[in-house]
């Protein structure tokens, strides 16, 4: 397997040695991630694509100084390989009819992560699910038209799910995406 991967890394051009790094063996029920070693030119392709992921092939190339189709080739690995999960527009939250945003922590009874996962999912205004650890277990953040709404998901929608112990708003006055330079 490690061979095929290795064999697999010089056929894409890139460096001498393991490029991934194989999670558990077959006799495992799911696989770790594919770990991608990135060379410089990877993560430029990267930088240009989080700043301006309506970038053009060509504009790409020209400014990691690559051929269109090495650049092509690139972009298409990252996202065979996931490192690219998709592409996306930075929304003005305010500006879309969603005045009012939120983290919201969540304490969660133990074991039931995947279940109120796939809850959360399904709430309206729902942006971003993160499992972490600390005094809470799941960070929530949602983005709602006005503080009505919200108190609502919070009191209707979070809290009647049964594997959610207790909760904590976090009001957002005010958010900046920062640039991908820094």
């Amino acid at each position: 397997m490690a061979d095929e991967q290795m064999a697999e890394g010089r056929e894409r051009g890139l460096p001498p040695g393991p490029s991934t790094l194989p999670g558990p063996g077959p006799g495992g029920t799911s696989q770790a991630p594919v770990v991608r070693l990135l060379d410089a030119i990877d993560r430029d392709i990267l930088r240009i694509l989080q700043t301006d992921g309506r970038a053009s092939i060509r504009a790409v190339a020209e400014r990691v100084h690559v051929s269109r189709a090495n650049a092509y080739a690139r972009i298409n690995r990252l996202i065979d390989d996931g490192v690219i999960r998709g592409f996306s527009a930075r929304v003005n939250h305010e500006r879309a009819g969603q005045g009012a945003s939120a983290y919201i922590t969540l304490k969660i009874v133990q074991n039931s992560w995947r279940t109120v996962r796939e809850q959360l999912q399904a709430l309206p205004g729902a942006a971003h699910i993160a499992l972490v650890s600390g005094d809470f277990d799941v960070l929530l953040l949602v983005h709602t038209p006005d503080n009505r709404t919200l108190r609502e998901l919070v009191l209707t929608k979070l809290q009647s799910i049964p594997e959610v112990l207790s909760t904590r708003t976090l009001l957002v006055f005010e958010e900046t995406d920062l640039d991908p330079d820094h």
